[in-house]
């Protein structure tokens, strides 16, 4: 699932749980991006002891020549970052513009604020450089790192606008000489097989790894060094903003795909929506006709929709009534217990197509609602269980009513000890009326961006310094 999204995009605040491979942030990304090819080349690992003339004299110790190599990582990081922005403005940015493949403004939507994270990393760099002693040894970092720091607060602007310049980007590879282009540069040697998100990603990617690479720095650091108090506030400084930026990144996200929701009557409108700041997860599941839906779950309420192009823009058609998060009752079902089509399980010998499904339900008075829906893999289904099943713990506490839990550990209303359906019947009618409704709905196909960054960036709900 995107489950983009647990927790896209991104920092990723909710996640993207795409089906087709989610982005996703920090990704979350329920979870949503195209995966980066087996064979993309990254750049040789440089280690300080191999790049600086280390003699065997030399008094050092196996953990001292461990922090050195930390320190220098993080040097060395600053560098390919440097490296890589550049770039991405020299190669792609300029180059478009140049030749009018997108307008300026379209390009300052994709590339956000970019340009002014350079010279921010130039100064760490520089800074690096010039503690550097002669032999390639650095004593202290610790009041360097806390100092500047800071200054990637300006990082809350550029992350927050990574929904965004996605979305935009994937809309204009539609265009032939946009998705030429990109190709062109995919195929040249200095791109590394790297595609272009994959160069506006690496900030977000580089933000989120700092308090990796601290904690590296500073268990390697003496009890004794006066650079162990200045490390361990440098530690709760990026903690700090990443949690920040996390959350306003979060609440972008969340903002941009509220105002995406297309709602076929007034009376889908409702309140839980527009109050949600945070999206928990999102991404593309099938109901047991094998429609594709595009799910959402907030805070306080599972949205169901279908993707749809509205205005040339990627946009999600409400498929049924919001259901409240609170009065939402979640079935684990098992391989095979979900009827295709319309026709008997036992007629269908691809044993695939009833894998991986599980069911929402909901009642209030005369309004009911029931689907089974599949995840393209267990993992994914066991991502959008976990999802769903914390919202509900959350909005139960909030409601002074935790622990409504089943003996499997799913979660029942007040009053719906059982979450099994009062009968098969009218479960199957229900899905067959869900397929039947699909006919008059735009149904445009929708590629959902599942990039996936490194290991340490997987979009997760709630998740610390990693979850940006």
């Amino acid at each position: 699932m995107e489950p983009n999204s647990g927790k896209v995009l991104l920092l990723i605040r909710s996640i993207s749980f795409r089906s087709e491979s989610r982005p996703d942030i920090l990704a979350p990304r329920a979870w949503s991006r195209n995966a980066t090819s087996s064979s993309t080349k990254r750049r040789d690992s440089k280690l300080w002891s191999e790049t600086f003339d280390v003699c065997v004299n030399q008094v050092l110790t196996a953990k001292e020549i461990k922090r050195q190599e930390a320190i220098f990582e993080l040097s060395q990081g600053e560098e390919d970052l440097i490296e890589d922005l550049k770039l991405a403005k020299k190669a792609y940015h300029d180059p478009m513009l140049k030749l009018s493949i997108m307008t300026e403004e379209e390009l300052n939507q994709i590339f956000g604020t970019l340009d002014s994270l350079i010279p921010l990393h130039e100064e760490l760099l520089s800074q690096l450089r010039d503690v550097r002693k002669p032999d390639g040894s650095t004593e202290h970092v610790g009041p360097i790192l806390v100092g500047w720091l800071p200054c990637l607060s300006s990082y809350d602007s550029y992350c927050s606008n990574q929904v965004a310049a996605k979305a935009l980007l994937d809309h204009k590879k539609q265009d032939h000489r946009v998705q030429d282009f990109l190709q062109r540069c995919l195929e040249s040697p200095f791109s590394r097989k790297l595609d272009l998100w994959n160069f506006l990603d690496i900030p977000r990617s580089r933000l989120v790894k700092y308090p990796l690479l601290l904690r590296e720095i500073l268990r390697h650091t003496p009890n004794d060094n006066p650079d162990q108090q200045h490390l361990e506030e440098a530690i709760n400084i990026i903690q700090g903003i990443v949690a920040e930026i996390n959350t306003k990144t979060g609440e972008s996200e969340c903002r941009y795909y509220k105002e995406r929701l297309l709602y076929l009557e007034e009376g889908q409108k409702d309140s839980l929506i527009d109050s949600s700041r945070v999206l928990c997860c999102h991404g593309e599941l099938k109901n047991n006709r094998g429609v594709k839906l595009h799910v959402f779950l907030f805070q306080e309420v599972l949205v169901i929709t279908r993707a749809v192009t509205h205005n040339e823009q990627l946009c999600y058609q409400l498929y049924r009534q919001p259901i409240p998060v609170k009065d939402l009752m979640l079935e684990d079902l098992q391989d095979g217990e979900v009827r295709l089509g319309g026709s008997l399980r036992g007629a269908f010998s691809n044993n695939e197509r009833i894998k991986n499904f599980f069911r929402v339900s909901f009642k209030n008075g005369s309004q009911s609602q029931t689907h089974s829906l599949q995840a393209n893999d267990s993992f994914n289904k066991q991502q959008w269980l976990n999802c769903i099943r914390q919202a509900k713990e959350t909005v139960l506490s909030a409601a002074g009513q935790a622990g409504l839990l089943d003996s499997e550990g799913l979660f029942v209303g007040p009053g719906t000890e059982n979450t099994e359906p009062q009968g098969e019947t009218k479960l199957e009618q229900m899905d067959q009326s869900d397929s039947e409704s699909d006919c008059s709905m735009d149904t445009s196909e929708v590629s959902l961006e599942c990039e996936r960054m490194e290991q340490t960036d997987v979009s997760c709900v709630n998740r610390p310094e990693e979850s940006v």
